[in-house]
């Protein structure tokens, strides 16, 4: 019995607009230090039975992965003859840290040409740091640790659905924002 081709068969799947956007959004935000602060925030806290030094320890923590929040949504990468350079985007440009040491501005200005300005701060990365800095804060609060160590035992109702809510609230309003005003940063550690 000859077997009949059928051209859809060996074809994968194209993934669902949703699903491509969801995984878009993942690579907006500051995965690394997520990670750190999940690492880190149980043995930090001590698993929620909280001393004062695991308080002041934990929301150090906390203040640092809000400054790592905010730092990398201003970094950025590009490719050079054949070479990746990474960098911060300030108001004046772009400041590249891997660039070679003895080079002076004219020289990154005739290295690197257009590509200085064109890294520029602009307007939406703020709007992408304050947002990644409001999603740090929503997962770092909607942990367990977290809560037992800073927030009394005897909530109320209210106060844990509002504990138990926000990180779905928070989260769509952002995918709205990082959608509406999307962004090219490839930030340190991101792919090209």
């Amino acid at each position: 019995m000859g077997e009949t081709s059928d051209p859809e068969k060996g074809k994968a799947a194209k993934p669902s607009p949703t699903l491509t956007n969801t995984a878009s959004l993942s690579q907006l935000l500051p995965t690394g230090t997520v990670f750190m602060f999940q690492a880190l925030s149980s043995p930090f806290s001590n698993y929620g039975q909280c001393y004062t030094s695991n308080k002041y320890l934990t929301l150090v923590l906390i203040i640092l992965c809000t400054v790592s929040c905010i730092f990398f949504s201003f970094t950025d990468s590009f490719i050079h003859d054949g070479k990746h350079y990474y960098g911060i985007a300030t108001i004046n440009g772009f400041w590249v840290f891997n660039a070679n040491g003895s080079c002076g501005e004219y020289e990154k200005k005739r290295l690197f040409g257009d590509y200085l300005q064109r890294y520029r701060i602009r307007s939406v990365d703020f709007v992408h740091s304050i947002f990644s800095v409001l999603l740090f804060w929503t997962i770092s609060c909607s942990d367990s640790d977290i809560q037992h160590c800073f927030l009394p035992e005897v909530m109320g109702g209210s106060a844990k659905e509002l504990v138990k809510n926000l990180p779905l609230g928070v989260g769509f309003v952002s995918a709205l924002v990082f959608s509406v005003f999307p962004t090219s940063r490839k930030g340190i550690g991101y792919s090209q």
